[in-house]
């Protein structure tokens, strides 16, 4: 039920489950933000027509600490289960772009710093 992920990262296992997606299993609706090594999509998974919000982070620009943070990364977020936090989905690697791909809830109120200064 479980594979393992972390063999791209050369570090020990991690689970995730079996049945992992691919960024084709997805339609990209539009980009929601950019960050120094990554990028966030709001998408639609084709299996579910359900929509979420998917990190893609470029491998190949990091250092490998900076690698093993992005793998702590999944490890925290597949970890957490509480309602006042953005739910992680699955986490997988797209060969094609050497990019660490993080699939999560799809908030579409804002993030906190917004709320913040709205209010």
């Amino acid at each position: 039920m479980y594979r393992l992920i972390d063999r791209k990262f050369g570090s020990e296992t991690n689970k995730m489950n079996e049945k992992s997606e691919k960024i084709t299993d997805f339609t990209i609706i539009k980009k929601l933000g950019d960050g120094a090594y990554s990028s966030v999509y709001k998408v639609r998974r084709h299996d579910d027509n359900d929509i979420y919000a998917l990190k893609k982070v470029k491998l190949l620009s990091l250092s490998e600490k900076e690698k093993e943070n992005a793998l702590n990364e999944v490890r925290i977020l597949a970890s957490i289960d509480h309602p006042n936090v953005i739910a992680f989905r699955d986490a997988f690697i797209d060969e094609p772009s050497s990019s660490l791909c993080l699939v999560m809830e799809y908030a579409d109120n804002g993030d906190v710093f917004q709320k913040i200064c709205n209010y």
